[in-house]
């Protein structure tokens, strides 16, 4: 029995040597795996990182186009308000030129109707020669030929008035 019991620890020793071979072959194979699947997940996480970095590019790409839009549209905004704001003073002074105008020229309308209230005041002799001295006033001054200074263009500019 001596030799069963030599056989049998030596084949024990054996089979332990082996075992413990087989189980630092598994335990090297885990420790590939694991290793490998860190590799894995950090190559993923660098393929995460940097498509959000190139979204972001992509982001800050869009909002500078966006803002040069913004930036020419409200140049272009500006550039018509004042355009407009050029247009609107020299139509105030046209405005303002037109009617001291129509004031002068009422003025002479009252004062031809005085004189025309006060020739027919006067007798009849004079009626006729008023009416005919009256008339020929009225027939100058009304003519539109002898009106050239309303022809004339009314010339203003933005430049001309201060607000």
């Amino acid at each position: 029995m001596a030799s069963s019991s030599g056989t049998s620890s030596g084949s024990s020793a054996i089979q332990n040597s082996g075992s413990e071979e087989d189980l630092r072959a598994l335990m090297d194979q885990r420790k590939r795996k694991r290793m490998i699947s860190n590799r894995e997940s950090a190559r993923r996480s660098r393929m995460r990182k940097q498509k959000h970095l190139d979204d972001l590019m992509a982001q800050v790409t869009q909002l500078r186009k966006d803002n040069h839009q913004i930036i020419t549209s409200i140049s272009i905004t500006t550039q018509h308000y004042l355009n407009i704001e050029s247009e609107n003073s020299i139509l105030r002074a046209q405005l303002d030129e037109l009617t001291h105008r129509l004031q002068s020229l009422n003025e002479i309308i009252n004062v031809m109707n005085a004189s025309n209230n006060a020739m027919f005041a006067a007798t009849e002799d004079h009626h006729s020669a008023a009416n005919i001295i009256n008339d020929s006033m009225i027939d100058n001054f009304m003519n539109p030929m002898n009106f050239s200074y309303l022809n004339q263009p009314i010339m203003a500019s933005a430049d001309m008035f201060q607000y």
